[in-house]
């Protein structure tokens, strides 16, 4: 990923009409995509968008530059990014694209793409793409140039594939779940599947406008925590403005995020006999996590902040379960990217089969404490590689005597320096991560 000028870990990302999203940068992509991608032998490339009024500009310029490699646009509308995972592998296409910006602002967009596997793209095959980024757009023949259309029940399919992961032999009849789309791209996917189950539904953030994704809603939504309990609810689910994340909230509004999640997924999935080896979490992944998984046999690895970071070491591993602790969560058994719906009805599951709360179903689990401050820092400051922060950093850790962590890394997406100190003690923690923070401010 080092050498890559336009994508990152997650796709390309960016301010809208800002480089590099742009109609003009956008075309110049969408046609050295289709370059690289019809030398694979496809001429069908899947294209689906959240609700961000830019998704309108900037899916018409990724087809014009599609077109003009030779390759064919099938658009599916605002539907989640798994979705579009899904679609690409059941469609046979060469791959998949995604215009979002997940749980940004409205005034952000980004490009992801998938592979005819529903996988992330190989970093040989971004290499390539940038690589005819630096050449000038030709237009093939007219005979050849691709077309578009429109995949109307894209949303049919996608809502009978989640509920292909519910266990047939269940319901959810009798539960009460608010349901928070974040007016993103889940919010006609997500009601459905739950209420299609047997669910009372109570959706909130579902009428996007193009402009209030993730406005006030969504997986930070403070207003969702005050429904779930108004409501009496069972359970509050929170999806992100692209839907491959979720958290959520208890009958007695507490907070279950990513890490949460994971250990009630891996505890039922080892209870039921399906559990495949163990499961990878990141280095922001909770120490409260590695413990309770340690206390069930159940083996625990970290991999770098980053799904596709995760997703590599589980298949390093042969694993099939992994997330962070922001809420994505991947289970390679039934599907090939982070699935926030698909998640939730795992959850739902452990909850129908024992008769638990989520409120129970997570006492097994002792969150640590967590302090995370970010630091602002120039571009390209290498302040983590100066001996004070080294030194600091290894007395933190002494200090915390094997019962708490400390992580400082550069941001992949913002001029941040993340500060993460972890122990039993909050007071304690607060104390050592503001210390950290100084140290680094006097450093820049």
């Amino acid at each position: 990923m080092g050498n890559l000028k336009y994508f990152g870990t997650d796709g390309i990302r960016g301010k809208v009409g800002e480089l590099p999203i742009t109609p003009d940068f956008v075309l110049k992509l969408g046609w050295a995509a289709g370059k690289v991608l019809t030398r694979h032998g496809s001429k069908k490339i899947i294209i689906g968008k959240d609700t961000r009024i830019s998704g309108y500009m900037l899916e018409s310029a990724l087809e014009s530059g599609l077109s003009a490699a030779g390759l064919s646009a099938a658009f599916t509308g605002p539907m989640p990014t798994p979705a579009i995972a899904y679609l690409t592998r059941t469609f046979r296409a060469e791959a998949g694209i995604v215009i979002s910006a997940s749980h940004n602002p409205y005034n952000d967009n980004g490009i992801k793409f998938f592979s005819s596997k529903g996988t992330k793209l190989p970093d040989y095959v971004e290499e390539s793409i940038e690589l005819e980024m630096e050449k000038p757009i030709t237009c093939v023949e007219s005979s050849q140039l691709g077309k578009a259309s429109r995949i109307v029940d894209a949303a049919g399919r996608y809502i009978e594939f989640c509920k292909g992961t519910f266990p047939s032999n269940l319901n959810l009849n009798g539960l009460k779940i608010v349901v928070d789309c974040a007016n993103g791209s889940t919010y006609h996917i997500a009601p459905n599947v739950l209420s299609e189950l047997g669910a009372e539904i109570i959706p909130i953030a579902v009428k996007p406008n193009g402009v209030n994704i993730n406005q006030d809603c969504g997986t930070s939504n403070v207003y969702m925590l005050q429904r779930v309990l108004s409501e009496k609810a069972d359970i509050g689910l929170s999806y992100d403005g692209d839907g491959d994340r979720i958290t959520m909230i208890d009958h007695l509004g507490c907070k279950v995020d990513g890490d949460q999640i994971l250990y009630i997924i891996a505890r039922e999935g080892l209870r039921q006999g399906n559990l495949r080896g163990g499961v990878v979490g990141t280095l922001m992944s909770n120490m409260g996590l590695e413990i309770a998984l340690k206390q069930l046999g159940i083996s625990f690895e970290r991999a770098k902040v980053g799904d596709r970071y995760v997703i590599e070491k589980m298949n390093t591993k042969g694993w099939r379960l992994g997330a962070e602790n922001s809420g994505h969560v991947i289970l390679l058994d039934k599907t090939t990217t982070c699935d926030g719906i698909v998640a939730s009805l795992q959850v739902l599951t452990a909850m129908i089969r024992n008769q638990m709360s989520l409120h129970d179903l997570c006492s097994g689990i002792d969150m640590f404490p967590q302090v995370l401050i970010n630091v602002h820092i120039p571009s390209n400051n290498d302040v983590l590689e100066k001996n004070d922060i080294k030194n600091l950093t290894r007395d933190t850790e002494k200090e915390l005597s094997g019962c708490g962590r400390v992580l400082l890394r550069k941001s992949g997406t913002e001029p941040l320096i993340r500060v993460m100190v972890e122990g039993r003690d909050k007071k304690q923690i607060t104390e050592l991560a503001n210390r950290l923070v100084d140290q680094i401010k006097l450093n820049i």
